[in-house]
């Protein structure tokens, strides 16, 4: 398989995979309203090719491989109604808990040297 229809592949497989539905499901449909799963969806892939010895030039040397990964992270819902639609944000309290202990310990080093 050469360099570019290995790159093809791996973003074929990816991208047809890296969706919310892949993560989240489907809509919700209860009573008269839909929930919406919301996410931030990324991906990535590489490869690599490489060809020639390494020291002995009559050696034959030959290389290749590849990779790649998928990351979906939740953001929201949409709540859709009859009345009103409205977005709730999901938010990730450990994350802004870790913040704020990293600001303040950082606070804490620099007031240290100004003195």
């Amino acid at each position: 398989m050469g360099s570019l229809s290995l790159l093809q592949s791996l973003h074929e497989n990816l991208s047809g995979r890296a969706q919310v539905k892949s993560v989240f499901g489907e809509p919700i449909i209860a009573a008269d309203k839909t929930v919406i799963p919301v996410a931030r969806v990324a991906y990535g892939f590489g490869a690599g090719a490489g060809t020639g010895g390494v020291g002995d030039k009559s050696a034959k040397g030959e290389g290749g491989g590849g990779g790649g990964g998928m990351r979906a992270t939740p953001f929201g819902i949409f709540v859709v109604g009859p009345q009103e639609s409205r977005f709730v944000p999901v938010h990730n309290q450990k994350k802004i808990v870790g913040m704020l202990l990293v600001g303040a310990f950082l606070g804490m080093i620099f007031s240290r040297r100004r003195r």
